[in-house]
């Protein structure tokens, strides 16, 4: 009966060490230093009751009556007893965690808005520079989010979506005043430079990890689906769906606008426009989805 209970003992306390040990290295990482060297004890403390159960099954096949009658229930106490210890570690380290967690969550939230609210600031800067797009940067946003609602996008895909639509126009700060604001047709020269802000957009936001999932927008928006586009000439599917979905919206509130180079056209002519480009500079089917909007009559 002695040997039985005892080699009870002996498994059962070994599964305790077992749980007590896994669990102590799946908390490692989370441990608070404060708490480090308590831990490290424990630790050692489980090694060693657990180098003395596997001695002890050694010597069972030897001769039992080699035990003092006391390590009868010993190693079943101690195994719980250091499950015990492990547990209310975790609870207090788990706790501090937790709370390092909403304090870390606060100030990456505290960090992002700090962000949009430059984004946005970039944005303001570009049309004091020039008043005509004044509202613009504003409108294409909110028409450009509310298109994507139409197509199956991740909250992090819109969310850069909106940062790529609040940069779209950044690179034209690299283009010169009497070119970006001239009244009269601009000559070939003229269009070159223009059609650099792209890549003065990718220069200027690619060296910023935080933007580079909102890149596609300001880099592709000026891309055809035909492949006539710039700067890169992608074609079809090769441009990033959010570029393909803000290239529509940017053209709606281009045309109905005025602006120094052209009066703007009526919500009939702009949509019979869209309409026609459908294939050729438009996605069709982002046209499609944007006319059910119903801002065509």
């Amino acid at each position: 009966m002695a040997h039985n209970f005892l080699m009870f003992s002996l498994t059962l306390g070994t599964v305790f060490f077992t749980i007590a040990i896994i669990a102590s290295h799946r908390i490692w990482p989370m441990i608070p230093p404060k708490l480090l060297t308590k831990w490290v004890t424990v630790n050692i403390l489980i090694w060693f009751f657990l180098a003395g159960y596997i001695l002890l099954m050694v010597m069972e096949g030897a001769d039992y009556s080699f035990y003092p009658k006391y390590l009868d229930g010993s190693v079943f106490l101690a195994g719980a007893f250091f499950v015990f210890i492990v547990i209310n570690i975790s609870k207090i380290t788990i706790g501090q965690f937790d709370k390092d967690k909403r304090t870390l969550t606060a100030m990456h939230e505290q960090l992002r808005r700090a962000y949009e609210s430059t984004i946005e600031g970039w944005g303001r800067a570009l049309e004091l520079r020039d008043k005509e797009t004044e509202g613009h940067t504003k409108r294409v946003c909110e028409m450009t989010l509310l298109l994507a609602r139409k197509f199956s996008l991740s909250d992090a895909e819109r969310y850069y979506m909106k940062l790529g639509c609040l940069l779209h126009d950044i690179g034209k700060m690299g283009i010169p005043d009497n070119i970006l604001k001239k009244q009269g047709p601009l000559s070939a020269a003229e269009k070159l430079i223009i059609e650099k802000h792209p890549e003065f957009a990718k220069e200027l936001l690619g060296p910023i990890e935080f933007l580079a999932p909102a890149l596609d927008i300001p880099y592709c928006h000026h891309e055809k689906w035909d492949g006539s586009g710039y700067p890169r000439g992608l074609r079809g599917h090769e441009i990033p769906l959010a570029a393909r979905i803000f290239a529509v919206v940017d053209v709606w509130d281009d045309l109905v606008s005025d602006r120094h180079y052209h009066k703007g056209w009526t919500i009939d002519k702009v949509c019979e426009h869209i309409i026609a480009e459908a294939g050729s500079h438009f996605d069709p089917q982002v046209v499609a989805k944007f006319l059910e909007l119903e801002l065509c009559a």
